[in-house]
């Protein structure tokens, strides 16, 4: 089985592929499929695994920014992981998985996230879980109840809009010390923006994207900077509350339109969960925000079969919201009694599972001193408005 990098002659097989490991795809969204992984095959962020001339499975990395603590970095998100039929069961999908680790690292990217299809391949492999897209079904009518905000001018936005959404995004995720949320690059933004049935609106400190869902309103995301732009976002998707009943929204864990709501009960919530890995240790931790009141060390041994410049023992340092991965010496007398983390377990602290869980779920063992700091260092309530 050989592993090489995808060009657009590929693209029919990767189409053939996809329709045998996922169902029968739209004539309307092949188009649009070819156009959102042209970029990616000229990146190098497109593999196939070949038995002789045939296409046995394909995946992508897709380049996002991922927010971590408010703090912006590269992430590669696998996306279209696909294995042909009669090789399933083979290993050929811990195969090009292994490959896309690889690639990740030589991209420089040092995290990696995926919506999986199955867990335990993915868990295999290192990957854990850490978040959820949030799927919220409101009543149209609760928000069409919100004030609208002050003095917020609105108005719509196109594909011209996508380097301030872009702008407008890194300031906004900055400011809240959110974790887990992705973004495009401008090319794709620019494709989402040219969208014809959906409705996009811009104000100074935020946006929505909705559209019509049959007789219900579909949200994609409404990003707000203030109490006033958030109230006339919403109020405006519940403009529709005369002919819409329903309104399924993705939003945060916390977003503000559940406080702004002026009736609160049972709530109705889907979550689709993704898998968050560790590919560079070093540059991770390097790369990630952290609360600033946060001063401390702390020393751990993390355990990685498939990259063995994340295993070993490592002093972890936290300061001025920043922080620092030094290794130490495998003999080194801090490491004594050091907790013991799988890359698993790390990839999940990193996302800001606390560390009872990991050890409750039999993931981390070893010393349980220093647990209340790596809480502390670590604290996320991890997030995506987007599936890809």
């Amino acid at each position: 089985m050989d592993i090489r990098d995808l060009t657009a002659d590929d693209l029919d097989a990767v189409l053939d592929l996809r329709k045998r490991a996922f169902g029968p795809i739209p004539a309307g969204h092949v188009e649009t499929f070819r156009k959102l992984v042209h970029p990616t095959l000229a990146a190098g962020r497109y593999l196939g695994a070949f038995d002789g001339g045939r296409m046995a499975a394909a995946a992508r990395l897709r380049p996002f920014t991922q927010w971590w603590h408010g703090r912006p970095q590269p992430m590669s998100g696998v996306a279209g992981v696909t294995v042909s039929p009669e090789d399933r069961g083979r290993g050929v999908g811990s195969l090009i998985m292994r490959a896309v680790i690889e690639r990740a690292a030589a991209l420089g990217d040092a995290v990696s996230a995926l919506y999986p299809a199955t867990t335990p391949i993915y868990r295999s492999l290192g990957y854990e879980h850490a978040g959820a897209q949030n799927l919220m079904t409101l009543p149209a009518e609760a928000l069409r109840t919100i004030p609208p905000g002050k003095d917020v001018k609105l108005r719509r936005m196109g594909p011209d809009d996508a380097a301030e959404v872009i702008a407008l995004l890194h300031r906004l995720h900055g400011a809240a010390r959110a974790s887990g949320p992705i973004t495009y690059g401008e090319d794709i933004w620019r494709l989402w923006l040219s969208e014809e049935d959906d409705f996009l609106y811009l104000a100074d400190d935020g946006f929505v994207v909705y559209r019509w869902d049959g007789q219900d309103i579909e949200v994609d995301g409404v990003v707000a900077g203030s109490a006033d732009t958030a109230r006339a976002l919403w109020s405006l998707v519940g403009t529709s509350s005369s002919v819409a009943k329903q309104v399924k929204a993705v939003v945060a864990p916390d977003d503000p339109v559940l406080w702004l709501l002026r009736e609160r009960s049972k709530e109705k919530t889907e979550q689709v969960r993704w898998m968050f890995r560790v590919i560079d240790l070093v540059e991770a931790v390097a790369r990630r925000g952290y609360p600033a009141a946060v001063g401390a060390a702390v020393v751990v041994r993390v355990d990685d079969p498939l990259r063995a410049g994340n295993a070993g023992l490592w002093r972890l340092e936290f300061a001025g919201g920043s922080g620092a991965a030094t290794r130490l010496g495998q003999a080194d007398a801090a490491g004594g009694d050091a907790p013991v983390l799988s890359v698993n377990a790390f990839s999940a602290l990193y996302a800001g599972i606390p560390t009872a869980t990991l050890r409750r779920g039999g993931l981390m063992t070893g010393d349980e001193r220093h647990d209340e700091v790596l809480d502390a260092a670590f604290a996320a309530r991890p997030y995506m408005l987007d599936y890809f």
